[in-house]
């Protein structure tokens, strides 16, 4: 009898001999059907690392990340049933493989596949009522919070990562900036979708994500960044359906 830890421990490492005592249903030696099983166990999840990490797929082309995706799932099985959630060490398995360290940008383009996935599985919520706006004064305005939708996900990089995003995307934006650039991931609908952040929205969005209110989320991004353009994030944020609720005592 072989017990379970043996069992898996076998599954995602192809130099495990096969373990001792597998039978089938009629009792018979089991071996053979076990090596087709960790086989086609491993193509699973390869299979599902393509369909999870489709930027990173493109950047290193199919046949180098086949084999990428072969390395990392016999280094890291499946925690959960749940496969939306495989893969979430990547981008830090990413980090520390040394083959690939020259694409040093490989990194945040897994962080961004991983994040339209997430914000894809996030919970619905009613669309985003903005007439509190209209209804607050301009001082009761700056002491409101702003609560963000699930499916909103900010994400930072040191690297024109949008640019990249969009130019492996067939996007008519020439080839990427050399600046970093921060992206917005919300899904209004089905689909979530990357935004281009302006300057100082990032910090903006995150202090409100905090629970900074309105005024104080303001202060903090024109302190690192004193372009930040208020109109304009604003904008982009209601467009895109990046915020759930608006919350102030005068609106309840």
């Amino acid at each position: 009898m072989t017990d379970q830890t043996t069992f898996r421990a076998a599954l995602l490492d192809p130099t495990a001999p096969v373990p001792q005592g597998l039978t089938d249903g009629a009792s018979g030696p089991a071996g053979k059907r076990y090596a087709v099983y960790r086989n086609n166990v491993t193509s699973s999840l390869i299979e599902a690392m393509k369909t999870a990490f489709p930027l990173v797929g493109k950047l290193i082309g199919a046949q180098n990340f086949a084999q990428l995706a072969r390395l990392f799932v016999r280094q890291h099985p499946p925690s959960s049933p749940l496969m939306m959630f495989y893969g979430i060490e990547f981008p830090e398995f990413l980090e520390t493989f040394t083959p690939l360290s020259h694409i040093a940008y490989l990194p945040d383009a897994a962080r961004l596949d991983l994040a339209l996935r997430q914000s894809y599985h996030a919970a619905d919520v009613a669309p985003f009522d903005p007439s509190g706006f209209e209804l607050l004064s301009p001082e009761a305005l700056l002491t409101a919070t702003l609560t963000l939708a699930p499916a909103t996900i900010i994400l930072r990089s040191a690297w024109p990562l949008f640019d990249i995003w969009a130019y492996n995307q067939n996007r008519d934006v020439g080839k990427p900036r050399n600046a970093a650039q921060d992206i917005l991931i919300t899904r209004q609908t089905f689909d979530p979708a990357p935004h281009l952040l302006p300057t100082g929205a990032a910090q903006w969005l995150a202090e409100l994500d905090a629970k900074a209110t309105f005024g104080a989320a303001h202060d903090a991004a024109t302190a690192t960044a004193p372009d930040f353009d208020l109109s304009t994030s604003l904008g982009l944020a209601l467009s895109t359906g990046a915020f759930a609720t608006l919350n102030h005592k005068d609106l309840t």
